[in-house]
């Protein structure tokens, strides 16, 4: 009798789980919060060879329309002219690419929307998630992979909350018939300007219906702007009723005159070709940055996996990449122990946090110096002062990321 998994989650990290338990022989049914399909959410991405092989191994096709290649990092300075440039490859993809890529290959009468949990119970032998709706679902394994803001993880580890990281990212998508022509050129990098205290990095992905052609491409843009919880950002989250949505907003009810804001700032603060870029930006949105370390990622018969487990700032661009690791480290686990579920889980519990921790800290020390804007200069520790653009330009983004040594003990 093929046993049943239940996974809480049906984002990226979620799609990964699923397919991974199917592999090794599971019944699998994913359950969606959300009522529609997700796949107009997220933004940019980078990838490396790990997600590529990661999804390669699940028999899904990796070809060169997932995703946009840039070859050279450059830094642009106040005046828009190039001070630092870096030889190095990368793949630029979309969070829509992927999660269009997992979706459309896991069968749709496994996969339900608007099913929010809201308890789940266990015994020995299995697991139990009741929804919103009254319904329940029971099998012998839970996958929480319900992102930063986890119920799974909330109704089990209430103490291990989100730790809000003093900034916020402001985000955009332009298409390449509305850029800029004098600036075409731009698709071509991968671009940073670096403000004080501050960090843009923009750089070309899919566009719309996922197109990675010349000429229909999207340019996607990232500004991490320090940003203080008690007053500004609920100032930031108050639509135009004066009603303050918490910790985020949707985009289409971020009032017009922060917009303005934010768009004359860029005139002010970054290099001219990307300020052209953010006007003509249709929809700036933001993120509040968070990290986060949870102390088990199995408890019972409950495994956590991706954002809902450990998330790292952005700054190292592994969101993606880890939640697919996670995955198939626990189906790999599962196919090893012959049975011994228990067993399996405590073995992805150990490998995975080790990974974890070590990315969280890593992303912590990227961005700690736009983190130590909030504190006055003097208070500022040696790792929080501004690193200098060769060192980001190595860094962010996990083009210099060993992912083994990151694993590995010691």
């Amino acid at each position: 009798m093929r046993r049943r998994a239940l996974v809480i989650g049906g984002s990226i990290g979620g799609l990964f789980a699923a397919h991974w338990l199917r592999a090794t022989g599971w019944d699998v049914t994913v359950f969606e919060r959300v009522g529609n399909d997700l796949a107009s959410r997220g933004a940019g991405i980078g990838t490396h060879d790990e997600l590529r092989a990661v999804i390669r191994r699940l028999g899904l096709t990796v070809d060169e329309t997932i995703g946009v290649w840039v070859h050279t990092r450059i830094c642009l300075d106040h005046g828009g002219r190039i001070t630092h440039q870096l030889a190095t490859s990368q793949l630029q993809s979309s969070w829509a690419r992927i999660y269009r890529l997992l979706k459309d290959a896991f069968p749709a009468a496994d996969y339900r929307f608007g099913m929010g949990l809201e308890r789940i119970e266990q015994d020995a032998g299995s697991v139990t998630a009741i929804f919103a709706d009254g319904s329940r679902a029971t099998g012998e394994l839970l996958v929480g992979a319900d992102g930063v803001h986890s119920t799974v993880r909330g109704l089990l580890l209430p103490q291990a909350q989100p730790r809000y990281a003093g900034y916020v990212a402001w985000r955009g998508l332009v298409d390449e018939p509305a850029f800029p022509e004098e600036h075409r050129i731009l698709f071509e990098h991968y671009t940073m300007c670096l403000p004080e205290g501050e960090m843009m990095l923009c750089y070309p992905v899919p566009g719309r219906d996922n197109e990675t052609k010349p000429g229909r491409r999207g340019y996607n843009h990232i500004w991490y702007r320090p940003t203080d919880f008690d007053k500004t950002l609920p100032r930031l989250c108050t639509d135009a009723s004066g009603r303050c949505h918490g910790i985020s907003i949707p985009p289409p009810l971020i009032r017009p005159e922060v917009t303005a804001r934010i768009k004359a700032d860029a005139r002010e603060l970054l290099a001219p070709q990307i300020a052209a870029v953010v006007e003509r930006t249709e929809q700036l949105f933001f993120q509040a940055v968070f990290d986060l370390e949870t102390p088990r990622m199995a408890l019972g018969r409950v495994a956590l996996l991706g954002d809902a487990a450990f998330v790292a700032r952005p700054h190292v661009g592994a969101g993606v990449t880890k939640a697919a690791l996670d995955a198939e480290c626990l189906a790999r686990e599962i196919r090893a122990a012959d049975g011994d579920l228990d067993a399996a889980l405590a073995r992805y519990d150990r490998e995975r946090r080790l990974f974890g921790s070590r990315i969280v800290d890593r992303a912590r020390r990227l961005g700690a110096y736009i983190e130590a804007q909030l504190k006055p200069l003097a208070q500022r520790t040696e790792a929080e002062r501004q690193p200098p653009p060769e060192y980001l330009m190595r860094e962010i983004g996990t083009i210099n990321l060993d992912i083994h040594a990151l694993t590995a003990p010691g």
